[in-house]
């Protein structure tokens, strides 16, 4: 059995200990030595603290380094993409969503902010590939938010970075995420998964409208405990924060995903309920179409006419038993963890 000594080291930076962080280390782990380097990044006041001690952290492990890998683009890209420069270490940024936007009706995007633009800018010039979740970050027009093109993507708002790039999606593990046929679904029933401060982004707006003009379905909100003094119908229930096997359970009894974003940079949620066989239900934004395929529906306007028609065609449509199973065997296909953890090999190797 190779021991940690034995494999290649890579430093890998982020600025927070997400799920998927935790997964990409996890799976790299099995084939290199992970040093991880995350600080808090979310306190302003510390930025300053965390440049310091991430300089002499990265000074004292890039020897021998094979690689630097980081997640998202922000300050914590800064050092790291100028150290992996000057000390010939390929470097690597993965690019997730809002460090490749600038969408100031939305009060999001990193480089909708001069300041961090620059660094971006600098980081994006200095690594040595950049690795976004989807062809979208890279360049995208949406049509979907406004009757005006909106364009995005880090070539439209920093030209004169020319630096290689390489797609590589976001990967799941496939045996987490399951249909149960013990659990007899809702034929009537509509989720989606966000939080409070992401409420317009991801298309709460519209779900709570749809609540409202059809009050014999029911419509779940995971991940707040309210919705604030909006008033809310009888048939919309908010489940808060829940486990993975509690979210998994209330996939695996929804017949229908929602995932209206208004910007969405890849969408782990979706490709979540998806294997769990909901049909999903997505805004014409981003990656959305392009993972959804034929096993689901488009919004192509944000538009609430459009989403009640919308509705009223898919709920009358009786041949959409076995757009569930379509939807799990898509992902399983195209958005696996195996899948990612090879590109990410044959890249580093």
């Amino acid at each position: 059995m190779e021991t940690d000594s034995n494999k290649k080291k890579i430093i890998y930076i982020a600025p927070t200990w997400s799920t998927f962080v935790k997964e990409d280390i996890s799976l790299l782990s099995k084939k290199y030595y992970i040093v991880p380097n995350i600080y808090n990044w979310s306190k302003k006041p510390l930025t300053p603290v965390n440049i310091i001690k991430q300089f002499f952290f990265i000074l004292f492990h890039s020897f021998k380094c094979k690689a630097i890998i980081i997640s998202f683009g922000g300050y914590w890209s800064f050092l790291p993409s100028l150290i992996g420069k000057v000390r010939n270490i390929p470097t690597f940024i993965i690019l997730n969503g809002t460090d490749c936007a600038a969408f100031p009706e939305l009060n999001y995007g990193n480089l909708r902010k001069p300041w961090l633009k620059l660094i971006l800018k600098k980081s994006y010039q200095w690594c040595s590939k950049l690795l976004p979740v989807s062809q979208s970050l890279v360049y995208n027009e949406n049509n979907y938010f406004a009757e005006y093109p909106i364009h995005q993507g880090f070539q439209y708002h920093l030209p004169s970075v020319k630096t290689n790039y390489q797609v590589i999606p976001n990967g799941l593990k496939i045996s987490n995420w399951e249909p149960n046929k013990a659990i007899i679904r809702d034929q009537n029933s509509f989720i989606t998964v966000l939080s409070n401060g992401q409420f317009f982004l991801k298309g709460g707006d519209l779900i709570l409208e749809m609540a409202k003009k059809f009050p014999s379905y029911t419509f779940h909100f995971i991940g707040i405990n309210d919705l604030g003094k909006s008033k809310i119908p009888n048939n919309v229930i908010c489940h808060g924060r829940l486990t993975s096997q509690k979210l998994k359970r209330k996939l695996q009894a929804a017949t229908y995903y929602f995932q209206l974003s208004n910007y969405e940079g890849f969408g782990v949620a979706l490709c979540e309920a998806m294997l769990c066989q909901c049909i999903p239900i997505v805004s014409n934004v981003n990656a959305l179409p392009e993972i959804v395929g034929k096993s689901g529906f488009i919004l192509k306007r944000k538009n609430v006419k459009h989403l009640e028609k919308l509705i009223l065609s898919i709920t009358k449509n009786s041949s959409n038993n076995d757009l569930g199973k379509i939807a799990r065997d898509r992902i399983i296909i195209n958005y696996s963890q195996q899948k990612r953890a090879e590109a990410f090999y044959k890249l580093v190797d």
